[in-house]
């Protein structure tokens, strides 16, 4: 009796956790527990990732417009950022577009049935609206010039010019300069005649100086101005001439530096190696085959071999083992070098087809690209294994489209220069985010603030 009384007990005891288990409702199996996960604030409540770790910061910066006499153009294509501080921001425009609001939906019925304009929100690419007109294929200013006061392309436009410049664009305010809040505090104006399609812009963090880089694709050179961009420095490269020796870059786009000064050029649009300078621009090594699905033909297949280049279109130093990490565009990888040029590695992107934008180490332990294809800012570790993404196509704030420049501060708060959306966005770090899913703050050696 004791046994049968006993065996009662335990068997209630066991229904009533079994019931208490399924009103807290057990995690099926694979199935993972709430407040873990994927996540870069674990347990948000709703959460999509669509910012990442990061809270957008609406209304940042101020509009051009917003500068008196400029109250009809807003900002061109954005091509790059750096954060010098918190409090100071470089921002990089391929000029002015005209200040408009979206037109309203309209049926196109003289092209097609169930046409309609805007799609989904987007109606200006302003990489394709800025100058240069088309895109990032001009090489020299006849042709850019004529896209712009010449006939139209043949796309059935009769009457005047397809595009006027003053009108349908502005080649003015190419580099701006901002606050913590986003209000414009130097606009250097003076050097927008030296411009063409300026790429990058940077300050070395072992610069003393603090001296201002530019890169401009276009004119074929980097610019080193001074800090107060009263004065211009240096022009590395020969202007308006393409070449790949140690006076001629073929469309340059990024830089990276090491701790002793030497900087890495990735060369470039056109061009297919990696350029190494001394501190003051002395031309040292260069290494790059021309390769790939454009090196041979369209239908060739993309390039395999360690080495070979189509499109160089990104640069990343590992501080720590000096490894030089490129973006080989085109082929749709990335290759790692030691500094003087020895191949040690590479990973294929696993979209298709991929189109990454640009590289970012920083201080940290991992590296960051933004994918053009899927709009996603991606995180992958040094070889190449996916760590974290985040992003969503839009022209929304907080939104992604065409991200083609990154900066972070002191603060961890992160920039994004978009070609497509014509603007730069400034995002603050979440409370609570896990810090192995942001940007990692750059290297400061030289000077902190």
């Amino acid at each position: 009796m004791r046994k049968l009384a006993l065996m009662i007990v335990i068997l209630a005891i066991g229904v009533g956790i079994g019931f208490e288990v399924s009103n807290r409702r057990a995690p099926v199996e694979g199935q993972a527990k709430p407040g873990a996960g994927f996540a870069a604030v674990p347990g948000t409540l709703g959460s999509e990732d669509l910012t990442g770790p990061y809270d957008v910061v609406k209304g940042w910066p101020k509009d051009i417009s917003t500068l008196p006499g400029n109250e009809k153009w807003t900002y061109g294509a954005g091509e790059s950022v750096f954060a010098e501080t918190p409090n100071r921001i470089y921002m990089l425009f391929r000029g002015e577009l005209p200040k408009m609001a979206p037109p309203k939906a309209a049926l196109l019925p003289q092209l097609g049935p169930s046409i309609s304009f805007p799609v989904a929100g987007f109606w200006r690419d302003a990489t394709v609206a800025s100058l240069p007109g088309t895109g990032g294929t001009d090489n020299n200013m006849a042709e850019w010039m004529t896209a712009w006061e010449g006939k139209a392309p043949d796309i059935g436009i009769k009457g005047p010019p397809y595009r006027k410049l003053g009108v349908d664009a502005n080649w003015e305010n190419c580099l701006v300069v901002v606050d913590g809040n986003g209000n414009i505090i130097e606009t250097w104006k003076q050097w927008d005649k030296l411009f063409r399609r300026p790429h990058s812009v940077y300050i070395s963090p072992y610069d003393p100086d603090k001296n201002v880089w530019v890169v401009d694709d276009n004119m074929q050179v980097i610019y080193r101005f001074t800090h107060d961009g009263k004065q211009l420095l240096q022009t590395i490269g020969t202007p308006e001439k393409e070449g790949a020796d140690a006076t001629h870059f073929n469309r340059p786009t990024y830089l990276d530096w090491l701790p002793d000064g030497t900087f890495f050029v990735s060369d470039g649009y056109t061009g297919t190696r990696v350029a190494k300078f001394d501190k003051n621009g002395k031309f040292l090594m260069d290494w790059g085959i021309k390769g790939g699905p454009r090196g041979g033909g369209d239908n060739e297949p993309v390039e395999t071999r360690p080495g070979y280049f189509s499109n160089v279109h990104g640069i990343a130093i590992d501080q720590k083992t000096r490894q030089v990490f490129v973006n080989d565009r085109n082929n749709h990888r990335i290759q790692v070098f030691d500094e003087n040029g020895k191949y040690l590695r590479e990973w294929k992107i696993d979209a298709s087809p991929s189109s990454l934008h640009l590289l970012y180490i920083g201080s940290g332990n991992s590296i960051w690209t933004f994918d053009r294809t899927t709009n996603k800012m991606v995180e992958w570790d040094l070889q190449g294994h996916l760590l974290y993404s985040w992003g969503s196509m839009g022209a929304f704030p907080g939104g992604l489209w065409g991200v083609h420049g990154v900066s972070v501060d002191q603060d961890g708060n992160l920039y994004v220069a978009e070609v497509d959306a014509g603007r730069v966005q400034k995002f603050s770090p979440k409370p609570g985010a896990n810090p192995a899913f942001m940007l990692a703050k750059p290297v400061y050696s030289a000077w902190k603030d």
